[in-house]
């Protein structure tokens, strides 16, 4: 049965079945429900390609995406688009990955938004200072950003509390006896990443510790950056005896620069890691701050913009949920 059909049936116009099947609020509750009524009882589905022409979406969600190497084997950036995806599949969406370079990437919002090409958008690894959300938010489009920014008030967001995380390592390594403490830390641009380095100063200095500046190094972001900034803490002439790792990508690479060096990873060097490193490092138990069920995180931000687009307002939609430390071989006693 098309469209005409139903209102053939209902003895109603096109237009006002066509408003009472897309939700329009002109439409009275009882005709809305006469219509939904018809509609499911005759198996009435809707073309998409006129329902598109009809109320100006595509049915189409989409995040852009400035894919480093790493990106694609990364287990939890998979966990999280496929949550993403399910959410808005259930909902009789399409949800797109668009590649972009970093270079490209505000021009490549400004397309994709000037052009309707999708109807809303997650946003990733967010910037304290986010021209990407300024973009967005000016231009009224709906959108969810994956981590909080300066104007996180303003918008939709999902995140993991970065500071409760950081705080729950330093007082594990605190505990152990541990005093001098390095954070090996993504790019400060970075949301997360200022609010790991701000948790840890902070924490640090409540428990009556200053911060050696050598052991604050801020520019790990891959494996490769990782290892390279172990290193970096290695060649201290007083080498700290624990180290918190901000990202499990970089991770990896601080991992192996500890082993290549000959280092007793939990007995000659304390190591958490933000992340879990399944099967990155095998038969290595390391203890790591988890950021848990990132299927069911990916699934919260699909739902969070589906509300968006039924007219919920943004600065309703704004979930922090918990990290978690999850104990390992790599936390030992101070020794040093």
């Amino acid at each position: 049965m098309n469209l005409k059909a139903l209102a053939d049936t209902l003895g109603m116009s096109k237009t006002t079945v066509s408003r009472a099947l897309n939700g329009y609020p002109e439409v009275s509750a009882a005709t809305r429900e006469r219509v939904l009524a018809a509609a499911a009882a005759s198996g009435y589905r809707a073309n998409p390609v006129a329902r598109h022409l009809a109320v100006g979406r595509s049915n189409v969600l989409g995040i852009l995406y400035p894919l480093l190497p790493a990106d694609l084997g990364d287990p939890m950036f998979l966990d999280v688009v496929g949550g993403i995806s399910a959410a808005l599949e259930a909902a009789g969406m399409n949800f797109i990955i668009a590649p972009v370079s970093p270079s490209n990437e505000l021009p490549s919002y400004q397309q994709m938004v000037l052009g309707r090409r999708v109807d809303g958008l997650i946003v990733s690894r967010t910037l304290v200072d986010d021209p990407r959300i300024a973009f967005l938010s000016e231009a009224g489009f709906p959108f969810v950003a994956h981590g909080r920014t300066n104007a996180s008030e303003h918008h939709a967001w999902f995140d993991y509390d970065n500071a409760a995380g950081i705080r729950l390592a330093l007082d594990a390594l605190l505990a152990h006896g541990h005093r001098r403490i390095a954070l090996l830390g993504s790019p400060q641009t970075l949301n997360f990443a200022r609010q790991r380095r701000d948790s840890f100063i902070d924490h640090l200095a409540s428990a009556g510790l200053a911060v050696d500046p050598r052991y604050l190094i801020e520019s790990a972001i891959d494996r490769r950056s990782g290892y390279q900034a172990m290193q970096q803490l290695l060649a201290c002439g007083e080498r700290p005896t624990a180290v918190i790792v901000d990202s499990h990508l970089s991770g990896v690479g601080a991992v192996r620069a500890l082993l290549d060096a000959g280092i007793d990873i939990g007995h000659d060097m304390s190591l958490v890691v933000w992340g879990r490193m399944a099967d990155a490092l095998a038969g290595l138990d390391v203890a790591t701050i988890d950021q848990p069920d990132p299927r069911a995180a990916g699934a919260k931000m699909g739902a969070m913009l589906l509300a968006l687009l039924e007219g919920v307002p943004a600065a309703s939609l704004q979930v922090l949920w918990q990290p978690v430390l999850v104990p390992g071989a790599t936390i030992g006693q101070n020794r040093g």
